[in-house]
């Protein structure tokens, strides 16, 4: 299978292809960036497919991560893969920002807990826990710094993420220390491929995956004036 991946959700911006049947990454680049995602995004897939030497057509699936992650970095990449899937007839899906920080852990079937942690500002974090084989222990949420670090009770473990050193360095005392800290400021764009040729189509939808609105929200003056709160 020939899947073309797309990240844009966090502090980079990147993309690779990746033949599965040979397992095998056939290009990639990634771009480390805060903004600007939208004006480097399809100048920098069209060198990947350049490298990769494969037409859009000849792609078997698009996967793309759908968050959590920046509010305007999730949908420069969903447009660009949603807009490349329908011009080119192939299916795209969705893989969170989450699940793809705790896969390099999960494929080697770890001993230890894999905590992914992105930071969602104000002092919360994105946080999703599962067991070394991928079992989930905690449903992905958005939490209080604090109440994260309740984590600890699954025993020493690998921290991934954009926020894994804030957890680390508050880390409970009296608790077994993390086995391992991996910092990334965006997840390993191959494993946004390897996840997307794994995840079922039907259920593994492209649209965001925010855990909580939106902190922009639209002037009340344009909102329909069914939606406007009332003067009382």
């Amino acid at each position: 299978m020939l899947i073309l991946a797309i990240d844009t959700a966090l502090d980079a911006c990147s993309a690779c292809v990746l033949d599965s049947r040979a397992s095998k990454l056939i290009a990639q680049e990634s771009l480390p960036m805060k903004r600007g995602h939208a004006e480097a995004l399809m100048p920098l897939i069209a060198r990947v497919m350049r490298e990769a030497a494969v037409a859009f057509t000849a792609l078997d699936r698009i996967a793309v991560t759908t968050g959590p992650g920046s509010f305007t970095g999730l949908r420069v990449g969903l447009s660009a893969a949603r807009g490349i899937a329908l011009a080119a007839g192939k299916p795209v899906v969705g893989v969170t920002t989450l699940t793809a920080y705790a896969a390099p852990v999960v494929s080697i079937n770890a001993a230890q807990p894999v905590i992914s942690a992105i930071d969602a500002r104000h002092d919360h974090v994105y946080v999703q826990v599962v067991g070394g084989d991928g079992t989930s222990l905690l449903a992905p949420r958005v939490a209080p710094i604090e109440e994260a670090l309740g984590a600890a009770r699954f025993g020493a473990p690998h921290l991934v993420g954009n926020a894994a050193q804030i957890l680390a360095e508050r880390w409970p005392k009296d608790a077994l220390p993390p086995f391992q800290v991996d910092a990334r400021p965006a997840p390993d764009i191959a494993w946004v491929a390897w996840l997307g040729a794994a995840v079922d189509p039907d259920t593994a939808l492209a649209r965001p995956y925010y855990l909580r609105a939106p902190d922009a929200k639209p002037p009340k003056d344009l909102l329909p004036r069914a939606a406007q709160p009332s003067a009382s």
